[in-house]
């Protein structure tokens, strides 16, 4: 199972960074959107093979919450992730404008900074919905009570992400020298 996560992560990056230079470098739209638009489905195939193996009868594992983790992540950063690499891929090979760059201080440094525990938050939330889902496909609460166990440290990085973000609504950064 480990072994396909990494797999699902690596076709994530493979499947941008071609959609990606066959957008800018070879200038192949319709190619280059149909590579972005299977970035997705790397998700899709890490959740069906998750069912599959479940029901199948393997044991359950952590293997299988981090691919809980790794579908969360997906759905509440991917977005962002390939918007930040396309600005990138834009400005290096395409003249595109210079990438803007997250606000450092003041109160849009703090809503940026809520913003992204937001979609932490929103990423722990579907985590936790597919462990539900694995959990109800499998129809037996203790042999799925090993995926579950990522949840704990999880959570608590959630806490601490929460309190450090908030932080700066309370108290904002402030420009050097001011």
């Amino acid at each position: 199972m480990i072994f396909l996560i990494v797999g699902c992560e690596i076709g994530f990056w493979v499947l941008l960074v071609s959609g990606l230079a066959t957008r800018y470098l070879l200038r192949a739209r319709r190619l280059s959107n149909i590579l972005l638009v299977s970035v997705p489905m790397v998700d899709v195939v890490l959740l069906a093979a998750s069912v599959i193996d479940l029901r199948s009868g393997a044991p359950a594992s952590p293997a299988h919450g981090l691919a809980a983790i790794y579908i969360g992540v997906s759905l509440a950063f991917g977005h962002q992730m390939i918007r930040w690499a396309d600005q990138r891929y834009a400005h290096r090979f395409a003249g595109g404008p210079a990438p803007a760059k997250a606000p450092r201080t003041g109160r849009a440094h703090a809503a940026y900074e809520r913003g992204q525990w937001l979609r932490h938050l929103l990423a722990y939330v579907v985590a936790a919905a597919v462990l539900g889902t694995f959990t109800l496909l499998v129809g037996d609460v203790h042999r799925t009570l090993k995926p579950w166990s990522v949840m704990v440290p999880w959570g608590l990085v959630l806490a601490i992400d929460f309190v450090i973000s908030f932080s700066y609504t309370i108290a904002p950064r402030r420009r050097r020298g001011a």
